[in-house]
């Protein structure tokens, strides 16, 4: 017969530890309502996008009949018909030249006027960064621009519309502020002490430390630019300057507009916006990433 060993009296019994309590179950809980919050911004962004594609594919008649209906019989000589009603052929190379010279001109005044601030080689550093975030929230002063540019003699040409659009800087030198604060100032003694003047270190050697954010302000301001129709329609009256935007008016009529060839020619005008977009958007996450964490 086996026999039970009895602990003595007053000897302490070892006591198994307490599972502890595993956190597992509400971690995934709450990856699950991340991915289904993502997934619910994506489709409220893709929806618009979706639209307009199905709109653009659709017949005069078949959007009449059905304006939210999907299309039955894509049509995607729409695009053709668009493209050569909009003349889109002149007007998205003067979109071109004009995105690339004013968003450029308005990085690289960005960058000269937010890098004297963030270095602190200005008074009252804090007081000028205030003064950029204000910016972004003081309207247009449309007469003021026109009559500048009628003054000027810069009413009507090319050069007169990419000045004032690169004046417009933005959000521009406030981002760059904020990511100088990870880039140390022993560059900039260094440099110094090698004999870089100072615009041959800011235009030459501190662009390839701040290329992120430099990038993210070419983005932002270029997107301002390519959008721009305001503004073209204000100083321009030669058609043949009208910018890629001015297209979109000749299918809107006094009393009836070409809604299926007006998303189809919106899409012509978006798409290089999209495709910029797809190739530096690491930039764009490298510039939030590194003036928030660094800066």
């Amino acid at each position: 017969m086996s026999t039970i060993t009895v602990p003595p009296a007053g000897s302490a019994v070892a006591e198994r530890p307490a599972p502890a309590h595993r956190p597992g179950g509400r971690l995934d809980s709450l990856r699950l309502l991340s991915y289904v919050l993502m997934v619910a911004v994506v489709l409220i962004y893709l929806y618009p996008i979706a639209y307009l594609v199905n709109t653009a594919l659709k017949s005069d008649s078949e959007f009449i009949a059905n304006p939210n209906g999907i299309v039955r019989h894509p049509m995607v000589s729409n695009f053709v018909t668009a493209w050569r009603q909009g003349n889109f052929g002149a007007s998205v190379l003067n979109s071109v030249l004009y995105t690339a010279v004013a968003a450029g001109l308005g990085t690289v005044t960005s960058l000269m006027i937010a890098f004297p601030v963030a270095r602190g080689y200005l008074k009252h550093s804090k007081l000028w960064a205030g003064l950029f975030a204000a910016m972004m929230f003081l309207p247009n002063t449309l007469v003021t621009l026109f009559q500048l540019a009628l003054h000027l003699h810069l009413y009507d040409t090319r050069l007169g519309y990419m000045l004032i659009l690169a004046s417009g800087v933005g959000v521009g030198p406030l981002l760059i502020t904020g990511y100088l604060g990870s880039i140390p100032r022993e560059i900039d003694e260094a440099a110094a002490m090698d004999g870089a003047g100072y615009l041959r270190y800011l235009l030459t050697f501190l662009p390839t430390l701040l290329r992120p954010v430099l990038s993210t302000t070419f983005i932002l301001q270029a997107i301002g630019v390519w959008n721009d129709i305001i503004l073209a329609t204000i100083l321009f009256t030669d058609k043949s300057k009208f910018p890629v935007t001015l297209g979109l008016f000749a299918f809107k009529g006094t009393y009836v507009s070409q809604w299926s060839l007006l998303s189809a020619a919106t899409l012509i005008v978006a798409t290089p916006l999209l495709i910029v977009y797809v190739f530096l958007q690491r930039y764009l996450v490298a510039s939030v990433v590194g003036g928030a964490v660094k800066g």
